[in-house]
């Protein structure tokens, strides 16, 4: 039996999308115990051209809604990059798994012979087909956003380890 799109897809952003809540939630404590206030890990890079930790999160949130509704061929909802808090991202990222949730397995169905352009009409446009778009696409840029958001924690003295990375499976 082969793998699935929906399978190497939706399960796996659901899983690391909810160890990256848990990760977000021992950030919260560490800030409390700390003293801190939430901007100072939001805030944080690894270096200064980086996106700090609250844009890594929403990216990695969009990755996982984005991959998915283009494959299922879904219109991708849309949301404003607002947050400022912990609860703030622990709302886009359920708001996120929601949205998974309604998808099914039969959407994914052609997902491989779709063909996926991002930035049409533009001198940035790119196409791929769906086996493309997941695999050397779509997947690697979620999974940077997410290990990303777990290294700057880390580095700022969260304790996690890689099970809290890998969450549950």
């Amino acid at each position: 039996m082969s793998l699935s799109f929906y399978s190497a897809s939706v399960p796996v952003f659901k899983q690391f999308l909810t160890s990256l809540k848990d990760l977000l939630v021992k950030a919260e404590k560490f800030s409390q115990q700390k003293d801190l206030a939430d901007a100072v890990l939001l805030q944080s890079r690894l270096y200064p051209d980086m996106f700090p930790l609250l844009r890594q999160v929403q990216i990695a949130a969009d990755f996982a809604k984005s991959v998915s509704a283009r494959l299922a061929g879904v219109e991708v909802p849309g949301y404003e990059d607002t947050e400022q808090s912990f609860a703030e991202l622990q709302q886009r990222l359920d708001k996120t798994l929601a949205f998974l949730d309604t998808l099914s397995a039969e959407q994914f169905a052609n997902a491989a012979e779709k063909e996926i352009v991002l930035r049409a009409g533009t001198p940035k446009e790119k196409r791929f087909t769906g086996t493309q778009y997941l695999a050397q696409y779509g997947l690697p840029q979620f999974y940077f956003h997410v290990t990303t958001s777990y290294a700057l924690l880390r580095h700022n003295g969260v304790e996690v380890g890689k099970k809290d990375y890998m969450g549950q499976i």
